[in-house]
């Protein structure tokens, strides 16, 4: 079986024991964000493809490739790869659910933190010699703990869910909006209350989003939703950068009809140095708090990942059902 690997070749080689694999498995390695023409310079004739999950798989070069069966994502997203294409020829796209749930969750909570506690700003003043200017002034503003704070999380698949369960240790008050509302003992277990997207976006002090990109999800914060949410409200975004009109997210900042900005994704990617959320006006910059899409990349959720990847490209070898298969 041949197979295109398009992703960090260290990376794969570092997170699985390529020697394990069979001996009739050929692996050729393309590099990281490779473009179409690149993609096909390495030939057409491949069983698999292996791909960065942000790694744009186009109708192009799937209908170029005849052999082709599978196109595995590295990571939980599959959202680059066109699907539709894949299905009309006869391409299974499958994707890693579930690896990165716990690591996802932690970051989501770093940033509910580090939003909350105005780290970036109390650094910026630390570092220009203002100690204790930074903590006169966060006290007669107020600093709040995470367990005061009511928390909306819209999405409420594997990585909603652990974000809850760390919540709920925290003391937080958490409810949630999802396309499918919970059973009753799954909402006991999780200590979270079903509850209407717009009441969700008006009464909350957090709102983190965990939702896959849809069309229906695309700018699902937009310049409509958050009208609806407080002035001092914090939005998370550790789930993808089109989740969020970015425009309406800086012009909310900047008016004051949003408190703060944690986010582990922007788009598009990779982020260009003139996205809106990266050129905010000096006085505005400490209101963001911005990580470069590290949330899912532990090695844990590699090793899992990885596993789980080479464990499907066997399965099709042997003719098994693959597993999460998306489309």
């Amino acid at each position: 079986m041949k197979i295109l690997i398009l992703t960090n070749e260290d990376r794969v080689r570092r997170f699985y024991d390529l020697t394990t694999l069979p001996a009739d498995f050929e692996l050729v390695f393309a590099g990281a964000q490779p473009t179409d023409e690149d993609i096909l310079s390495f030939g057409t004739d491949y069983d698999a493809l292996f791909v960065d999950a942000i790694q744009p798989v186009s109708a192009a070069v799937i209908a170029a490739m005849p052999n082709l069966k599978l196109i595995h994502s590295e990571g939980v997203a599959y959202n680059s790869i066109d699907t539709q294409a894949a299905a009309a020829h006869g391409v299974a796209v499958c994707r890693c659910v579930a690896i990165n749930d716990t690591a996802v969750a932690e970051q989501t909570i770093l940033l509910m933190l580090a939003t909350l506690r105005r780290f970036r700003e109390g650094e910026t003043l630390l570092y220009a010699g203002k100690q204790i200017q930074a903590k006169t002034q966060f006290i007669l503003d107020g600093l709040n703990e995470l367990s005061s704070q009511r928390v909306g999380i819209i999405g409420l698949g594997a990585i909603g869910r652990q974000t809850a369960r760390l919540l709920h240790a925290f003391g937080a008050e958490v409810c949630y909006h999802n396309r499918h509302q919970l059973t009753p003992e799954q909402e006991a277990e999780l200590h979270v209350r079903y509850v209407s997207q717009e009441e969700l976006l008006s009464g909350c002090d957090i709102v983190s989003l965990h939702c896959p990109v849809t069309p229906e999800t695309t700018h699902l914060i937009n310049a409509d939703t958050l009208a609806l949410m407080k002035p001092t409200a914090i939005l998370i975004n550790t789930a993808r950068g089109e989740v969020i009109d970015q425009e309406a997210v800086r012009a909310a900042l900047i008016e004051g009809r949003l408190g703060a900005l944690g986010a582990d994704v922007l788009s598009p990617e990779p982020v260009p140095a003139d996205n809106p959320l990266l050129t905010l006006p000096e006085e505005y910059k400490y209101k963001v708090t911005l990580t470069p899409h590290v949330g899912g990349v532990t090695v844990q959720t590699f090793q899992k990942g990885h596993k789980l990847v080479w464990d499907n490209m066997r399965a099709l070898a042997e003719g098994r059902p693959l597993k999460y298969t998306v489309n």
